[in-house]
């Protein structure tokens, strides 16, 4: 989804939620097109189930989960990849009528999901997090899984149950406590139920993974290796989990140790089952890793984007978010950034483009036009509740890019934080455009003498080197590594 233009949002509502929206779309792309088209191959699933309501509720909801994940990763020998270990799978369904339809997703988010009809989804984050086919097999056959128990649709009626139940008690009873308690007793059975159908879903996945000769033990090991990286993105403030597996999948010992006691009917651990993973990590070299092109790049403080030519920093201990939607910031002291951007091929003059009414609470009289790095530009401030804002508006061309500056009432800050984000913000020059490249996963053959330290040296990307390279590995704190061995680093 190449970013060739800012997409327009109508009004922006001040506010601390405001600045921590999200959406299923770019602001920095045109809207999403559906990719879906017709094959000359009459087997496909739109074919095999264009009558079934399951397929055309997937179908239904496709175009919005690309869109809300960055849209789809394109690399033929990825896809390739992906489609071989869906295929083994789709051979032991215990629905032989079911097809799938696979998507690799272009986030660097840790998930896999499903839609009723056979619709599947990886991200490029969780097949680089994998270290062999097998885990990837456990991950999707337990979304298979769902697909075979008609999950989706059960879910979906429990859920419409519960809101209709819920709109019943909000009119009846109002604010009153026996109301408040109906409610979240509501969210603890659709929550019970949820937890119910994961296991039912584990227990599926493991048969599938045994009878296509996958390592049974894989589900357990790919938990833990999700686990050890939701430590390791817990303790770093720029990382955003909302759209992870581990948010919906809980990871409980007793979902291991389900998985674990299924595996062993085929056998005992380590000796039963193909990993593959010699050849998954030939099929992921090369594969991006973190930011896309299409969404900028964050480099420590700054915000880099190659493709609009743009770059701008924020002030020391900001941690920078960089969402499909738009650029969060968030400082010390509650304070917090939004950037993003609209087009603008009327070229709007900017004092009348602050006053135009997508700023709420906006002050008129303190709207003034500035200079920013030779760049036309305008400010104001607004007032909001508990927050006062500033507003910058920057025009590059037929584009107007868009600062929001919240600090709480009365803050002295609030105009140090504008003034640096303002003198930051500057078209990038021809040779950092070219110099700008995205990080990918590289796989590497130990060579003698080279060490845990001395290869984790080679990352980028991260401050924190050694232990991504051992989180990316599966190695534990105490784990070395032998001459021949393949490993994943991360670099340009």
């Amino acid at each position: 989804m190449e970013k060739r233009s800012i997409s327009r949002r109508g009004i922006i509502s001040l506010g601390a939620a405001a600045l921590m929206l999200s959406s299923c779309q770019s602001l920095f792309s045109p809207a999403y097109q559906s990719s879906l088209k017709p094959s000359d191959n009459p087997q496909t699933v739109e074919e095999v189930q264009k009558n079934d309501p399951r397929a055309q509720m997937g179908a239904r909801e496709h175009p919005r989960i690309v869109a809300s994940y960055g849209g789809e990763y394109h690399d033929e020998k990825t896809e390739r990849l992906v489609a071989r270990i869906t295929g083994a799978l789709t051979a032991v369904s215990e629905n032989p009528q079911q097809s799938y339809r696979i998507t690799i997703l272009n986030s660097p988010a840790i998930n896999a999901f499903a839609l009723p009809g056979g619709y599947l989804y990886v991200t490029r984050g969780l097949l680089a997090l994998a270290n062999d086919a097998s885990e990837v097999a456990a991950v999707l056959s337990h979304e298979m899984g769902h697909v075979t128990a008609n999950h989706g649709i059960e879910r979906q009626r429990r859920e419409e149950a519960e809101v209709i139940a819920s709109r019943v008690v909000a009119e009846v009873l109002s604010s009153d406590l026996a109301g408040k308690q109906a409610l979240a007793r509501g969210k603890l059975r659709l929550a019970a139920f949820s937890r119910q159908q994961e296991l039912q879903a584990d227990v599926i996945g493991v048969r599938m993974l045994g009878e296509a000769g996958y390592d049974p033990y894989a589900s357990p090991r790919f938990l833990d290796s999700m686990a050890a990286y939701a430590r390791f993105t817990s303790a770093d403030p720029d990382s955003d989990q909302s759209l992870d597996f581990l948010s919906s999948h809980p990871n409980t010992p007793q979902r291991i140790e389900l998985a674990k006691r299924h595996a062993r009917a085929f056998g005992q651990e380590g000796q039963v089952g193909d990993k593959g993973r010699d050849w998954f990590l030939t099929g992921i070299d090369g594969l991006l890793y973190g930011d896309s092109p299409q969404e900028g790049y964050v480099r420590g403080n700054t915000f880099l984007h190659g493709n609009l030519g743009i770059r701008f920093d924020v002030p020391e201990g900001f941690q920078i978010d960089n969402k499909v939607e738009a650029v969060l910031a968030t400082g010390p002291g509650d304070m917090a950034i939004r950037f993003d951007g609209v087009a603008d091929p009327k070229q709007t003059s900017l004092p009348n483009y602050l006053t135009s009414g997508w700023v709420a609470g906006l002050l008129p009289d303190t709207v003034r036009e500035i200079q920013v790095n030779g760049l036309p530009a305008a400010t104001a401030r607004a007032s909001a509740d508990k927050w006062d804002f500033d507003v910058t508006v920057i025009r590059v061309g037929d584009q107007i890019f868009r600062f929001l500056t919240a600090v709480p009432k009365g803050s002295a800050q609030l105009e140090t934080v504008a003034n640096l984000l303002r003198s930051s913000f500057r078209k990038m020059t021809p040779a950092e455009i070219s110099a700008l490249k995205p990080l990918r996963v590289r796989v590497v053959t130990v060579k003698p003498g080279e060490t845990v330290a001395s290869l984790a040296a080679r990352m980028m990307g991260t401050d924190r080197k050694l232990e991504l390279f051992r989180v990316l590995n599966a190695l534990s704190t105490t784990a070395a590594i032998e001459p021949g061995q393949r490993v994943k680093i991360i670099s340009e």
